[in-house]
């Protein structure tokens, strides 16, 4: 018997490396596609979770081939990130760069669903990232990664989200939009489990609260707190639990593969939230916009301030929609108020309020003038 031809042998290696290649070359310009529809559709440009799905599916084709399953996942992992690499540099090189938003949770989240209904369809598209928190969202903003964040801010049910109020607290970011969405919660668990199976709810601590009256009608259930309604949604996906559920929407199910319990738990029929935009620098209002303004101020030591600031803005016409109170941290017991006013703060009248409040107030800022979104003026 002859020996192997190793130069034969060598030849045929390289033909399948070069088959490899333009097979890698023909992916990648596939993930740019595939990264422009996302634009389009203002979905998360990066979505660990199929990526996680995908390297499940080539471990198993691995060991179906009779290859080490763990070194086809680390070079797949290579290769994913080149892919992203080759997507953000096109995103990079077109034309009209994409808007980059920043919200806090992952797909599915109502942040992101808000994000999208909000930029999804805009110009040049919008690329969309979850944060694990609203400060590393706020911060992504403040160090050039993110063009604005779109945080939630209050809820008709459960208030206010003070966090929210506490990152706009040094003035560093501005306000330049509002967008109110409705809310609809749903009970979402394992595909066939049935609702006196469960034991526990997981989900965002507002979550939890706008479900109250759900929960005292099944006192059974056990309210858990998670960073997140879509990442509630994903830990029982992943947990394989019978007996877990997440409150998250009919979105995050569908993403998930979760099957939905109960629909429209929320106590409140009118369940809705008020997100604001937040970027380095303020924005111009769209023309016809309803102007909306929001401050923030500390009180000086002076009886009746207060007082005396809400008539200054009466006086000239000017109505709040809305004033709220958080502690200062560094002075025990002392407050910083939020307020909310119809009107621009570049107009004569406002310019007039601001300059007789200022003596009442130990710091003032003008957090932004954006355009009111009409659900707020109900």
């Amino acid at each position: 018997m002859s020996a192997p031809d190793l130069s034969a042998l060598r030849d045929r290696i390289d033909s399948v490396d070069r088959q490899i290649i333009a097979l890698l070359a023909e992916r990648q310009q596939i993930v740019v596609e595939v990264a422009m529809a996302k634009l389009e559709a203002a979905s998360p440009f990066r979505d660990r979770e199929r990526e996680e799905r995908l390297l499940l599916r080539l471990r198993e084709h691995a060991t179906a081939a009779g290859l080490d399953p763990h070194q086809i996942e680390r070079l797949y992992r290579v290769v994913m990130d080149m892919s992203v690499a080759h997507q953000e540099a096109a995103v990079r090189s077109r034309p009209d760069a994409p808007l980059r938003v920043a919200y806090q949770g992952v797909e599915g989240a109502y942040s992101h669903l808000s994000a999208q209904r909000r930029y999804g369809g805009r110009s040049g598209g919008a690329l969309l990232t979850g944060f694990p928190s609203f400060r590393a969202a706020a911060d992504a903003v403040l160090h050039g990664a993110a063009d604005l964040a779109l945080l939630p801010i209050e809820n008709t049910t459960a208030g206010s989200i003070n966090e929210v109020y506490d990152l706009l607290a040094d003035g560093r970011l501005h306000i330049t939009g509002e967008v109110v969405s409705a809310i609809e919660h749903c009970l979402l668990a394992l595909p066939g489990v049935a609702l006196d199976e469960l034991h526990t709810v997981i989900s965002h601590p507002q979550a939890l609260a706008q479900c109250h009256d759900f929960f005292a009608q099944h006192p059974q259930l056990v309210a858990k707190p998670e960073l997140d309604t879509a990442g509630a949604a994903r830990r029982v996906a992943q947990s394989k639990d019978r007996t877990l559920a997440a409150i998250a929407s009919a979105a995050a199910a569908k993403t998930y593969g979760l099957a939905i319990v109960a629909q429209g738990i929320q106590s409140a029929a009118g369940n809705a939230t008020r997100f604001v935009e937040i970027a380095l620098r303020p924005a111009p209002l769209p023309e016809g916009a309803r102007p909306k303004t929001s401050l923030l101020f500390a009180l000086a030591d002076r009886p009746g301030a207060l007082g005396e600031i809400l008539q200054r803005f009466a006086v000239h016409g000017l109505s709040l929609t809305k004033i709220e109170s958080r502690p200062i941290p560094a002075a025990p017991f002392t407050y910083r108020f939020y307020v909310d006013v119809l009107g621009h703060a570049a107009t004569e009248p406002f310019q007039a309020a601001l300059d007789e409040v200022r003596p009442l107030t130990t710091e003032l800022h003008v957090l932004g003038t954006y355009a009111a979104d009409p659900g707020t003026m109900s």
